[in-house]
């Protein structure tokens, strides 16, 4: 079932328009994870071809309106690069994938990498994913755009199996074998939770019928959770799921004050409409100092006025 209470979670900014160093991006983890924010998330992207305006075509996965924010040449740390670095330097914050384009890695290795993650961080790991809107990356690793729908779910196939069978056996069209053994298996039971991002449609609902743990809204759905979630829930029942035991997530705009900084009372203000509507997990986009205590102070002012909006005790 969905937390009870809902959580508050932020986006470290691994990525750059530029080249630089990242010493502050652990000291903004340890930050959140002493403040209490409840999961940290990082994005994906293995490689960028120069076609960046598909960014805005909700077509091809891309959202209107968008626009991809550091161009060809920017620097984006692999996510589970930086989860691990994370999690050796944090005790208690969940840590996220949001989202991880996960047909882009071997099933194989990436089940033996997020059980290696869920075991080192003590049962602390949720993997996003979702299939991404640039044909240059499918094609750069040698896989077919169009089918990028299976070879999402192929992939999570695989990492379901291995995370739960001691000798799995697997036969399809993308990938046969027989008695094969993938250990340690991760601490979580069931497995790391798979939150599944995309938009109302029968191909999402399908995917979060089957794998998912939460849902990370996309485009129309992400702009108008109240009007989307219904429409989901139903079609998530319609494939054989169970739309209330999902975990939603939710965007909560951060507003500034005249001054441009961090306006907490009016980003927190927005925060119990959204738990209405069914979200769990309220990611607010805050820009974090790069000074780690800085940082801490800002995110525990954050926490303390998030917890009271939402009427919650810890």
């Amino acid at each position: 079932m969905p937390a009870v209470e809902p959580l508050l979670s932020i986006q470290l900014r691994s990525f750059s328009a530029e080249p630089r160093s990242w010493g502050h991006l652990l000291a903004q983890a340890r930050a959140a994870d002493r403040a209490g924010i409840d999961r940290i998330v990082v994005s994906d992207h293995v490689v960028y071809g120069e076609n960046l305006e598909a960014y805005a075509r909700p077509e091809v996965g891309g959202t209107e309106g968008g626009r991809q924010p550091t161009g060809p040449d920017g620097e984006w740390l692999e996510p589970m690069t930086v989860l691990s670095a994370v999690c050796g330097c944090t005790s208690r914050v969940r840590l996220g994938t949001a989202v991880l384009l996960a047909a882009l890695r071997r099933p194989v290795v990436l089940a033996k990498a997020t059980a290696t993650l869920d075991v080192l961080s003590g049962g602390r790991l949720d993997l996003g994913v979702g299939v991404g809107w640039q044909r240059e990356e499918y094609e750069a690793a040698g896989l077919d755009f169009e089918g990028r729908g299976r070879l999402l779910d192929h992939t999570l196939e695989v990492c379901q199996l291995l995370w739960s069978e001691q000798a799995a056996d697997y036969d399809t069209a993308e990938l046969r074998f027989s008695a094969i053994h993938c250990m340690p298996k991760p601490v979580q039971a069931g497995g790391v939770p798979i939150w599944v991002s995309g938009t109302v449609n029968a191909r999402v609902a399908a995917r979060l019928a089957r794998f998912g743990r939460g849902w990370i809204p996309w485009g129309p759905a992400a702009r108008d959770l109240a009007s989307a979630l219904p429409v989901l829930r139903d079609a998530v029942a319609a494939a054989g799921g169970d739309p209330l035991a999902l975990d939603v997530q939710a965007n909560l705009p951060a507003l500034r004050d005249s001054d441009g900084r961090l306006d907490v009372a009016a980003t927190v203000a927005g925060a119990p409409a959204l738990v209405r509507a069914g979200a769990t997990d309220l990611r607010v986009p805050v820009a974090l100092p790069e000074e780690e205590a800085a940082a801490e102070d800002l995110l525990t002012g954050l926490v303390g006025a998030f917890r009271e909006a939402v009427g919650r005790s810890a």
